[in-house]
């Protein structure tokens, strides 16, 4: 008795293609109604309530103010305004913590390798200490226990007159844009683009004779002399406008709020133990071949380490690194707990009680997490396509 052939054509439900597209169908159905019921759900809900959706309301005034922002904002700015003061301060913190973590990071990172046992062991007890501590209760000690003890703007801590540090915050002189700015940067601009050449003229001179010129004195002279240059042809290209005391809180300059120190320190410390176990364990990837090969050249330890060890641990270190700065840009949003003024502070807290707009303020604030950690997974991805050694 023959059989009916069954093969890749065949529609029969013992295809497991036809399955698992029947499957995929359902699944599929299943997502698009239940999101159709929420949807429903929602807009009966608002519609009981007399909530009229839309964004129609970042064009009214905010109505309040804020204590820190990179753009000129007033009371009386509209909420839109108030996304861009929002979104900056973000940034602004996910930057700074992304900076200091990587570079507190690496230096605690080759201390936990050290032949020193004394800094090897402080090391480790770093890392096993900030890491083992919740990032809130870290941004609490910072700005609660220390830098709210500081003394008030009158008894203010002071370096060279110009920095004062208080209560209040830090003050520094703020730079002003002169006259000579313009030049000063084509200047820098050409010092840059000579010590490129100079350095591609001295790999070609290596490879067709052995040799190695030191380059570093001229590039030096060129990123030193030029801006100083322009400087003396065209005039100042800054202007410094200093902080000064005036009744009871200084005036000038620019200042760092004590809220953004102390959940720049706390965030910086608490992802700069992370980052130094991934940076000891991509050291510790690279075979230790690599490392007797590099010491029987007689090349020393920085050159070693720079030249022959890093370029092989980065392809071992930037994924988890990747995973480290999204922390820190999600971690920053614990901003609310002491009241800085980043997305999740005014637009998820402020905005969303005044207004009354929550799908929107709450959408509009996980949209800006959204974007900014894809940008970072996108750059960091690119980078590491670039440094991934190619086998042949």
């Amino acid at each position: 008795m023959s059989q009916r052939p069954t093969g890749k054509g065949s529609f029969s439900l013992t295809n497991p293609a036809v399955r698992a597209w029947i499957y995929q169908l359902i699944a599929v159905a299943l997502l698009l109604a239940c999101g159709g019921y929420l949807l429903h759900n929602t807009v009966v809900n608002l519609s009981t309530r007399g909530i009229t959706s839309g964004f129609a309301f970042l064009n009214n005034s905010a109505g309040f103010g804020v204590i820190q922002h990179l753009i000129d904002y007033e009371q009386g700015d509209t909420y839109g305004r108030l996304f861009v003061v929002g979104l900056l301060n973000t940034l602004l913190v996910s930057v700074l913590c992304i900076v200091f973590a990587s570079l507190l990071g690496f230096v605690v990172g080759l201390g936990r390798l050290s032949d020193n046992w004394l800094i090897r062991k402080l090391s480790t007890i770093y890392v096993e200490t900030f890491r083992n501590i919740p990032p809130l209760l870290q941004i609490f000690f910072w700005y609660f226990a220390v830098l709210r003890n500081l003394p008030g703007p009158r008894q203010s801590l002071d370096a060279f007159g110009v920095i004062f540090m208080s209560n209040r915050g830090l003050y520094l002189p703020s730079p002003q844009v002169g006259e000579g700015a313009l030049a000063a940067v084509v200047a820098l601009l050409l010092a840059v683009a000579a010590i490129a050449a100079l350095a591609r003229y001295n790999r070609f001179r290596q490879i067709h004779t052995g040799r190695v010129w030191r380059i570093w004195p001229w590039a030096l002279l060129l990123i030193v002399g030029l801006p100083l240059l322009a400087h003396m042809l065209f005039g100042a290209a800054l202007h410094w406008d200093l902080p000064a005391l005036r009744g009871f809180n200084f005036r000038g300059g620019m200042v760092l709020i004590p809220e953004l120190a102390a959940l720049t320190v706390a965030l910086s410390v608490y992802t700069s133990a992370f980052i130094a176990e991934v940076i000891r364990s991509g050291i510790q990837s690279v075979p230790s071949g690599q490392h007797e090969a590099a010491r029987s050249l007689g090349l020393p330890n920085p050159v070693t380490l720079r030249q022959v060890v890093l370029p092989q641990a980065l392809r071992v270190i930037i994924p988890p690194l990747t995973s480290q700065y999204l922390n820190v840009v999600k971690n920053s949003s614990l901003a609310a707990a002491i009241g800085y003024p980043d997305m999740v502070s005014l637009f998820a807290g402020t905005v969303l009680n005044q207004t009354g707009q929550a799908i929107e303020t709450i959408a509009m604030t996980m949209s800006v997490y959204l974007i900014i950690s894809l940008l970072i997974s996108f750059l960091m991805n690119v980078y590491n396509r670039r440094i991934a050694l190619v086998e042949r």
